[in-house]
Formats: C-alpha cells, sequence, structure tokens
C-alpha cells in the first residue's frame, strides 16, 4: 500500500482510498472524493484538499460523519470496539484508564451533549488530556447547534490532519 505522497499521487482510486479512508472516521467517501483532485504538492495541500471535501459535503452528509465518530470513554470503548486510531487517539488523552467517577462523569456529560445537539462530542483527544477534555465539553454545552456543526468539523480536521502524518510517516 502506499504511504508515501508520491504513492499516493500515483495511486489508483481504490488504493488511494484504501490508504486514506480511515482518516475521517468510518467516512471513506471524503478520500475517495478528493482522489481526482491528484496529485498533491504536500501534505498540507492534501489534507486541504481532504477538508474541502469534507466541507463542500451536504450538511447531511457532514452529520453522517460527525454521527460515525465515538463517544469518548463510551460504550464502544468500554466494549473494545473502536477503530484502532479512535482506540490509540482516546488512550492517549488518558481515557483508557478513567476511574469509575471520571467514567461516569464522561457518561453523564456524553448523554447531554448529545442529548442538546444530536451528535457526540468531538474533540481530538491526541492534543488534549482527560481533565481538558470534560473542561471543554461543560464550556461547549452552551454553544448553539451551528456553532457545535462548526467546532465538530474544525477537530475532525486536527484528527484528519493527525491521522495523514501518520499514514505518510508509516514507511
Amino acid at each position: 500500500m502506499p504511504t508515501t505522497l508520491a504513492a499516493l499521487n500515483a495511486a489508483d482510486r481504490a488504493a488511494f482510498v484504501s490508504v486514506l479512508g480511515h482518516l475521517f472516521e468510518h467516512s471513506p467517501w471524503v478520500a475517495e472524493q478528493t482522489w481526482a483532485r491528484r496529485p498533491f504538492a504536500s501534505a498540507e495541500a492534501l489534507h486541504a484538499a481532504l477538508v474541502a471535501t469534507m466541507r463542500a459535503a451536504p450538511v447531511a452528509q457532514q452529520l453522517a460523519l460527525i454521527r460515525a465518530h465515538p463517544d469518548l470513554a463510551g460504550r464502544l470503548a468500554q466494549q473494545k470496539k473502536l477503530t484502532a486510531e479512535s482506540t490509540r487517539e482516546q488512550a492517549s488523552a488518558g481515557l483508557d484508564q478513567l476511574t469509575d467517577a471520571e467514567l461516569a462523569e464522561f457518561t453523564r456529560q456524553n448523554d447531554i451533549y448529545k442529548e442538546k445537539f444530536g451528535f457526540p462530542f468531538i474533540i481530538c483527544a491526541r492534543l488534549n488530556a482527560k481533565a481538558a477534555i470534560l473542561t471543554a465539553m461543560s464550556a461547549r454545552l452552551p454553544n448553539s447547534p451551528a456553532a457545535e456543526h462548526a467546532a465538530a468539523l474544525g477537530e475532525i480536521e486536527k484528527i484528519a490532519w493527525l491521522r495523514l502524518q501518520d499514514t505518510l510517516n508509516q514507511n
């Protein structure tokens, strides 16, 4: 599988999607729709093109992407059913080492957030620790649905960038 920018630029659609489809949680359509924009001059240009695809998508498709993300320290994490990427990302924030009280608070915050906005709270776990994530959950709760939709997409951009860097650095 190609893991260099040059290899990605030369890849057919299936190979491109196979390598980059995981960048956006359970949403390989982002990579698939970006493939035709090759070649990319840099990793930053590739990321910008992927993000442009995501941002140009209809709101319903963006919501599906947002909803494809798991709750932080949620049921799927407890059942060890996260994607490999989400498992590593949540562990990097210490979400796999929660006390019972912390887990209960994450569950409570996740439930309140999802009830209000209709999608899971999204934050780039690799750039935050568990305390900062809980603080952000509370701080963002007063936001409007439109503001949280925008915030979620912004966090997804960060997640995709870090996943892209990991993918390109595997060679």
